[in-house]
């Protein structure tokens, strides 16, 4: 290598020292929760996950797309010399005084070099309580009368990002504080979370400990409150229902658009009809949607309704902070009756809908007419007959 091209290189890594620094530094301040880094044809393209939407930050010079993500690597304790395999990594906290909790780094090769994704984990004081999520009266009663129950299952139903691990977590210290006495152990993938007195295992990829694996084996172990992190096959959901049906409390997330497809999907997955309306007591659906900007919101004059401006505190989006709107589905004589005659999800749907159950979308418009949201931002978040 001349001389002007080590020098040239050696200017470029410590150039990617301080972009790196600066970004991560960046991301923390305004309360990012993923980092991407985007290489390309001609650049490489640094974007913010601000309140759940992507939004452009940095376009780096191509050169620095190598040292760039070499550092990262470097940070995340990850093999440089390695371009070719995808490889996940931690990066250490270095502010101590912030409310990082962890920082999490994922590289996967591209044709235009290697991709990253630094995922960060905040601690929430005030998302730490059930009645601080945002639940509706009813459905906090529901849960909180969940919780207190010694077998059954409920199941959490939504996309990723939707707060579910936010709402396991606090249905757990909600159990302990009423129970200080009771076994509570969690089997998650990765561990999100820390909860004081509960038990909790974090599953491995490719590892030989499995969702199964630990799930059989922690039965053994007398809990009482069991939380799986996802229930994602028929294995799983198996022995999932088992524990429901013999004294244990269990609670889990399922990939899901409904509570109707949820149920729907148990019985797909060779579940029988009998063994889930006999262990499922409840299904919750929830989504987080953007809070429209305290500082910049104006009201429309001709239809009332708040609108997003923009302005520095909110990044110019319109939007900070995010809130929640959810539908509880419990299961009552009409809705086991379907289940066990195997009713499809158009007639699960109707059921539901004719008890006056307040849906998803009815939650979420109450928000826009309290100038919460817009009906924009619910439009992007729940399904066209939601």
């Amino acid at each position: 290598m001349a001389s002007n091209d080590r020098k040239k290189h050696k200017n470029q890594a410590s150039d990617a020292v301080s972009i790196v620094d600066e970004l991560l530094k960046k991301a923390v301040q305004c309360s990012a929760s993923d980092i991407h880094f985007e290489p390309t044809a001609d650049a490489l393209i640094v974007k913010y996950r601000l309140d759940g939407i992507l939004q452009e930050i940095e376009k780096l010079p191509k050169p620095f797309t190598d040292s760039v993500i070499a550092r990262l690597k470097v940070l995340g304790n990850l093999l440089t010399y390695r371009t070719d395999i995808p490889q996940e990594g931690r990066i250490e906290i270095n502010n101590k005084a912030a409310n990082v909790i962890d920082q999490r780094l994922a590289v996967f090769p591209t044709i235009y070099g290697q991709r990253a994704v630094v995922r960060i984990f905040y601690s929430h004081s005030e998302l730490t309580e059930l009645k601080q999520l945002g639940f509706s009266e009813n459905i906090h009663q529901s849960l909180t009368h969940i919780a207190e129950q010694t077998q059954g299952i409920l199941l959490l139903t939504g996309p990723a990002g939707s707060g579910k691990s936010t709402t396991l977590a606090a249905l757990m210290r909600y159990v302990l504080k009423q129970h200080p006495g009771r076994s509570i152990v969690t089997i998650e993938d990765p561990v999100e979370i820390r909860i004081d007195g509960a038990t909790q295992t974090q599953i491995t990829p490719h590892g030989q400990l499995t969702f199964p694996v630990a799930l059989r084996s922690l039965l053994r172990q007398d809990p009482q409150v069991v939380m799986i992190g996802e229930i994602r096959d028929a294995e799983t959901a198996k022995i999932a229902v088992e524990a429901g049906l013999t004294g244990h409390l269990l609670m889990s997330t399922m990939h899901s658009g409904t509570p109707s497809g949820a149920l729907l999907r148990l019985l797909e997955m060779g579940i029988e009809p009998y063994q889930v309306t006999s262990s499922v007591c409840a299904v919750l659906n929830q989504r987080l949607v953007r809070k429209l900007c305290d500082k910049c919101k104006k009201q429309n004059k001709q239809t009332s309704e708040f609108e997003p401006v923009g302005c520095e505190y909110c990044f110019g989006t319109g939007y900070h902070g995010r809130a929640l709107i959810a539908e509880l589905v419990q299961l009552d004589g009409r809705l086991r009756k379907a289940v066990l005659e195997k009713a499809d999800l158009e007639q699960l749907e109707h059921i539901i809908r004719q008890r006056g159950h307040m849906n998803i979308r009815q939650h979420g418009n109450q928000l826009v007419t309290q100038g919460v949201t817009t009906e924009q931002e619910l439009n992007k978040v729940c399904q066209p007959n939601d």
